[in-house]
């Protein structure tokens, strides 16, 4: 297996292909997908920009996998959508996964209880994604229990989302003291590569998952912007066009693209903003110092 030999190992921990199915929302599942990347070219662009380890995310399918097994310190993974006790949807990143286990955990993903036995016994690494964004719909109070008790990870940067949301999740991280993960979570090539998680002193894939697991990870790159947004969902528009001829018939729409995108991330931001305040518990006065200097807070420091 390749090794790096560099300082740290790094690796997009989010990012989708054109396996991850269609849109979820109602009006464009029809005729759009969430993506449209080639999962080959979402290798070699993630290898031109420097990742050491390199992986797929798509949701509920592991098919764009079976395409790059061959390639070097690749792994499977997939972003598993989960209904939670509550009936609220939650987005689960789990990694380095076989066929079977992909399998079995589809087969649990509406039973939390049963999948987070299942995920434990095989000795998993996964995370909860995007945990401060309205992407998945309604959050319950519960759900952050869930989260806070019976998950090892917390995406921290997403570069997909509102900086709200991202920030919430570096405190929810901190006080829960829960392994801190990046990713693009990338639809796009375009955007392939610009947030994702390094390992100090990682030459290969065992290595880098002990080391999140020991507390020796940081996230790195973009955060979330409105720009970066509107970008994506302008090519994923123009992609949708070229696939699908008679969608060109919509192309006035994309001047609204900015409009849409913008009434997205202010309603992200007072999602988050007012779920932080129920849920991220306070921090204690002897941990204060102890608050400020943790790794997952200083992982979020710009590059």
């Amino acid at each position: 297996m390749h090794e790096c030999y560099n300082n740290f190992m790094k690796c997009d921990m989010h990012i989708h292909s054109y396996n991850s199915g269609a849109c979820t929302s109602p009006v464009l599942r029809a005729f759009c997908r969430e993506s449209y990347s080639d999962p080959a070219e979402v290798y070699e662009t993630l290898q031109r920009r420097g990742m050491d380890l390199f992986t797929l995310t798509d949701h509920d399918s592991i098919d764009g996998c079976d395409l790059l097994r061959r390639n070097p310190n690749f792994f499977v993974s997939e972003e598993v959508t989960c209904t939670m006790p509550s009936g609220t949807i939650a987005h689960i990143g789990v990694y380095d996964l076989s066929e079977r286990q992909h399998i079995e955990i589809q087969r649990r993903r509406n039973d939390l209880v049963s999948m987070l036995i299942y995920l434990t016994e095989h000795r998993l690494f996964f995370s909860i994604n995007h945990v401060f964004s309205n992407l998945t719909g309604r959050r319950a109070k519960e759900d952050f229990r869930w989260f806070s008790e019976y998950f090892p990870a917390v995406e921290t940067r997403n570069a997909g989302i509102a900086g709200a949301a991202n920030r919430q999740a570096v405190r929810f991280a901190a006080r829960t003291k829960k392994i801190a993960i990046g990713g693009s979570d990338a639809h796009t090539l375009e955007s392939a590569g610009v947030a994702f998680t390094e390992v100090r002193g990682a030459r290969n894939k065992d290595e880098f998952f002990q080391g999140l697991r020991n507390g020796a990870a940081r996230v790195r790159g973009e955060a979330g912007s409105f720009t970066r947004l509107t970008s994506d969902v302008a090519r994923v528009a123009q992609e949708m066009m070229r696939e699908e001829r008679w969608t060109r018939i919509l192309a006035p729409l994309a001047l609204l693209i900015p409009v849409v995108v913008a009434g997205h991330c202010v309603a992200e931001q007072i999602f988050a903003q007012r779920w932080a305040r129920r849920v991220i518990p306070a921090p204690q006065s002897r941990d204060r110092w102890s608050l400020i200097t943790a790794p997952v807070e200083s992982a979020e420091e710009p590059a």
